[in-house]
């Protein structure tokens, strides 16, 4: 029996035609109080640099810049292939201009999974994967590229993500998934990106 792309990406599996990495809030205020905040800057760093080489997609937000600052200098985003970058003031990174680049250019083919990382777990990332949850879509959530204030806040909101539905998985699980074959031409650069282990951010 064959199995369905429908049923590949209810399951977990990532196709890089149809999924795109949600950066959420990583902005220059948090970097004093958001716990391990360098690690999951480094990791986060390295999801998008693998993004970069497989060509996956990219939006950006930013919670009201003018109080928090921009997005980290680390992240390099002028080099990445960021097809979208939005201010908000809503904790969701679900805007009216996300939702509209949803429906209409991200994917050509139509967009199915998501795969979001950044700060607070428990407020903008968890409230963005709610949203996406409620429009049908499958959510991933890099865990080692998330952080709140505090280890509770940040492990109860993946307890509760997983609950949901989520699958909460790491930067370096997400790329593999999207390459799923050693003879993928971009394995090579895959695996020299991931050489060094994900940096730990205290996930158990």
């Amino acid at each position: 029996m064959e199995v369905t792309d429908k049923k590949k990406v209810k399951l977990g599996f990532l196709d890089r035609e149809y999924t795109c990495i949600f950066v959420c809030d990583v902005q220059e205020k948090f970097r004093r109080v958001m716990l391990n905040f360098d690690d999951v800057v480094s990791n986060t760093k390295r999801l998008l640099m693998g993004s970069k080489i497989l060509d996956v997609p990219i939006v950006v937000t930013e919670q009201y810049p003018r109080g928090l600052g921009s997005t980290v200098a680390e992240l390099e985003l002028a080099s990445m292939p960021v097809n979208l970058m939005v201010k908000k003031t809503q904790f969701s990174m679900v805007t009216p201009e996300v939702e509209e680049a949803m429906e209409k250019s991200l994917c050509l083919d139509g967009l199915s999974s998501v795969v979001i990382c950044g700060m607070e777990a428990h407020v903008c990332v968890e409230q963005t994967a709610m949203e996406l949850l409620a429009r049908g879509l499958t959510v991933h959530v890099a865990a080692d590229c998330c952080t709140s204030r505090t280890k509770q806040d940040r492990n109860l909101a993946l307890q509760r993500l997983t609950q949901r539905g989520c699958y909460v998985t790491t930067y370096e699980a997400v790329l593999f998934n999207l390459l799923r074959d050693k003879e993928h031409p971009k394995f090579k650069q895959i695996s020299q990106l991931v050489q060094d282990p994900s940096r730990d951010v205290a996930l158990v």
